[in-house]
């Protein structure tokens, strides 16, 4: 049986705060380059030239990307055949990370004890941790730092079975619509469809982390990802909401099942800087 310490944790999540924060993913470098070629507006050209120079400069002063560094969120899959030793909780080590992550690295810290109290933590703590058990002793923490500018702009719809594709897509292409210049465009449209109102939205938000590029391994999602970015693209918000045809840099649709009443379909928009770093075990 593999056993893993868990203050080994603590400084791997710390090193994934700070890594995301400031170095953004080559799969969102190529895409952001590739819209840049495609794109007709001079102002568009122009926002997505400065988003790329902002990357480059971030990365060489190992600066922050953004000045929202954002909400610490987790998603862990964990082997059944491993064990953790040490003071606490996998949670309990995570939120030591993360507090370590952003005190040391100077990272703005967003998070609020009490969401009417209004007082922050100090620490970006607590983190959201999704934690999935999976056969085999390894372990894979991904670490997403959601930003709340895009976080805002999330809905969440309780579709009749009777609306149907249709329906779908008439959903996400008018959740763009409203969020307007609100999450940063160019964004990643995550979308879940299926399972039930809280599952839905974790499938939206978890197709956040797909790799730019990649295509939903069923041919009808696949197309239908196609479709939705060719619509959302369609609607020239553009680069920051300044007009263009780059508005998404990609759609991620994920799908699961539901009950026979029911339709529940979710948006989870993600701003250009799409930070998501992964440690293994």
């Amino acid at each position: 049986m593999k056993t893993i310490e868990l203050q080994q944790v603590s400084e791997k999540v710390k090193y994934l705060c700070q890594q995301a924060n400031t170095v953004l993913g080559e799969d969102v470098i190529a895409a952001l380059e590739k819209f840049r070629r495609d794109e007709e507006s001079p102002t568009g050209r122009e926002i997505l030239d400065q988003i790329l120079e902002n990357a480059r400069v971030a990365e060489e002063q190992n600066a922050p990307l953004c000045q929202d560094t954002g909400f610490a969120v987790f998603f862990v899959e964990m082997g059944r055949d491993l064990l953790l030793t040490g003071e606490g909780t996998l949670e309990d080590a995570i939120n030591r990370g993360v507090a370590q992550g952003y005190t040391e690295g100077y990272l703005r810290k967003s998070i609020v004890g009490d969401p009417l109290e209004r007082k922050n933590t100090g620490d970006n703590t607590p983190a959201v941790v999704h934690l999935k058990q999976v056969p085999g002793e390894g372990l894979a923490i991904t670490f997403a730092p959601k930003g709340g500018g895009s976080e805002n702009m999330s809905r969440l719809a309780m579709l009749k079975p009777s609306d149907g594709l249709e329906g779908v897509k008439n959903f996400v292409v008018e959740s763009v619509k409203i969020a307007g210049a609100n999450p940063c465009p160019p964004i990643i449209v995550g979308v879940g469809i299926g399972g039930t109102f809280e599952h839905c939205a974790y499938q939206a938000k978890k197709s956040l982390l797909r790799e730019l590029g990649s295509r939903h391994p069923e041919p009808f999602y696949s197309s239908l990802e196609d479709e939705l970015l060719e619509l959302v693209n369609a609607t020239g918000i553009g680069p920051q909401g300044l007009g263009g045809r780059t508005t998404a840099l990609a759609v991620h649709v994920e799908a699961h099942p539901c009950h026979i009443a029911s339709l529940p379909v979710a948006v989870n928009m993600q701003c250009h800087s799409a930070r998501h770093l992964t440690a293994t075990w």
